[in-house]
């Protein structure tokens, strides 16, 4: 029997993972590039348990109830060209989580959170990149390492998350993570100034499909997701916690 537990850091919404996090952990017991299902949020803290299906499916159980499902995926996604750092730091002043955020704790984008702790990818609009594009700059920190120096894959996986949902809207109504996609292409240094990117690819109803990537500063692809984000059912309007 496998057992996994998510860390209180590693929050999205209070009191639950981070959808993204919880994810890149759930892909490192998968020999390809596969497909997360997140069926309700999963509990911080607590035993999650692994169950293994036939054809590479597995599925996260907490208490008897499913948490999210996991199958082989491929990954097409055409992929835009990055803006530079520099312009990637003038996008991130204009994040609209500065001024009021849903989530504010949140482990990947959480203004609440200080250097060291969490993520601190403040994705904004970058104009200049076209396709309702945000962008942030990234130095990931020593604590994000393996003995190797480079970053733990699940928390690239968690850097490509949030800058999604701030490219499917910008009016900070509140959203969670359905299904995401990755592949990580390269491991990126500890200490490696990077660009996330996040764009808009279609809209269904409450579901927002969006794409992410990370690249070094010099621009290279060094992992690209595909996601879905699905609006919290009943919301009157944007969130006004900050």
């Amino acid at each position: 029997m496998q057992m996994l537990s998510v860390a209180p850091r590693f929050c999205g919404p209070p009191g639950t993972a981070n959808g993204g996090y919880l994810a890149g952990l759930l892909a490192q017991h998968a020999p390809t590039t596969v497909c997360v299902r997140l069926n309700r949020p999963a509990p911080l803290a607590a035993a999650l348990q692994i169950v293994h299906g036939d054809g590479g499916h597995f599925s996260l159980y907490h208490e008897g109830q499913c948490i999210a499902a996991v199958k082989p995926a491929t990954l097409d996604l055409p992929v835009p060209v990055a803006p530079d750092y520099l312009a990637a730091m003038a996008a991130s002043r204009r994040f609209v989580g500065f001024e009021a955020h849903p989530f504010p704790r949140c482990f990947v984008c959480g203004p609440a959170r200080v250097r060291g702790d969490g993520l601190r990818i403040f994705p904004g609009a970058c104009p200049e990149g076209g396709l309702d594009l945000v962008a942030a700059p990234w130095v990931p920190d020593l604590a994000l390492g393996q003995a190797d120096g480079k970053v733990s894959p699940e928390f690239m996986w968690a850097a490509l998350d949030c800058p999604g949902y701030f490219a499917a809207r910008a009016d900070r109504v509140p959203m969670l993570l359905g299904e995401f996609t990755a592949h990580v292409d390269r491991r990126v240094h500890v200490d490696e100034p990077c660009v996330v990117i996040g764009w808009r690819l279609a809209l269904s109803g409450r579901k927002h499909e969006v794409g992410t990537a990370l690249f070094t500063e010099e621009g290279e692809l060094c992992a690209r997701a595909r996601a879905t984000w699905i609006e919290v059912r009943g919301h009157p309007g944007p969130a006004a916690q900050s």
